[in-house]
């Protein structure tokens, strides 16, 4: 190959990649406008304990093809008000509109963080927590408890900070992950999951939300009637506190891996619902 075809392909592959990183940027789409040429919301995806960013792939791939903006935040599992500070500052920089997307325990965090988010439109729960002020997640499982789901297969370690302090880390047993998180999720997946999951920090069942962004926000719920780590009952009954516009599907905890659509489609409704 000559140095002429050599830096003729190099440019061609740095301008498909440049294109690439462009499709993901928020705002940079001229379709990312709705009816009125205003411009989409960013759509915020957060992910919960015992799992990673990577779990919201065909979500998000679904969101661009309709033109939204997303961001997959890597939500740090460090107990709710490290990480609310952390999801406040990343999106400090975000301007304009967004949709704030919370799986698991991550609906804490969405709640906690939305007052001090500007232009926050609308909560999406997703088999999620939704909790008032006050209340710790700890306290909700042990206050609504279902006996139809399984105590979650939970293992401890500890860990010595680099002050000298004990940290304390929570995640699920890899033999027993599929069957309490992702049970519809096919095998050699939830085979991943289980062994890529992170660990999420102790702190985060007993910190107290400070805020409930659901009072002053509207908010959208997905109920998975089939999840065996939140009791389905005590989603419907935060996602009816909250007055959220809810749907269930019969699905596991991992349900916007294994129904990516469903969880589309009611983050579609919240935008319609507020644009």
């Amino acid at each position: 190959m000559s140095s002429h075809e050599h830096t003729g392909r190099t440019s061609a592959i740095a301008a498909s990649i440049a294109a690439a990183l462009t499709s993901l940027v928020p705002g940079t789409h001229a379709e990312e406008r709705d009816t009125d040429g205003q411009p989409k919301p960013t759509i915020v995806l957060v992910h919960g304990a015992f799992a990673d960013a990577s779990g919201w792939a065909a979500v998000s791939a679904r969101l661009h093809r309709r033109g939204f903006p997303v961001i997959a935040v890597p939500n740090p599992l460090r107990g709710l008000a490290y990480d609310t500070a952390y999801l406040q500052g990343l999106l400090a920089g975000i301007e304009g509109p967004k949709i704030l997307v919370g799986h698991s325990y991550a609906g804490a965090v969405i709640t906690n963080a939305a007052s001090a988010i500007a232009q926050v439109k609308a909560l999406v729960y997703i088999a999620a927590f939704a909790p008032d002020e006050g209340e710790a997640l700890g306290g909700l499982l042990e206050q609504y408890p279902d006996a139809s789901v399984p105590p979650l297969p939970q293992q401890v370690f500890q860990y010595t900070r680099p002050d000298g302090s004990t940290g304390t880390e929570v995640w699920l047993d890899h033999a027993q992950f599929a069957t309490a998180f992702a049970a519809d999720v096919d095998a050699s997946t939830a085979a991943f999951m289980a062994i890529s999951q992170r660990p999420v920090a102790a702190e985060a069942f007993g910190e107290p939300a400070t805020t409930a962004g659901w009072k002053t926000l509207p908010s959208w719920a997905l109920v998975a009637t089939k999840d065996h780590a939140i009791a389905p009952s005590l989603e419907r009954f935060m996602a009816e506190r909250a007055g959220a516009h809810i749907s269930e599907v019969d699905s596991s905890h991992a349900i916007m891996i294994s129904h990516p659509d469903v969880v589309v489609d009611l983050i579609e409704q919240a935008y319609q619902g507020t644009c």
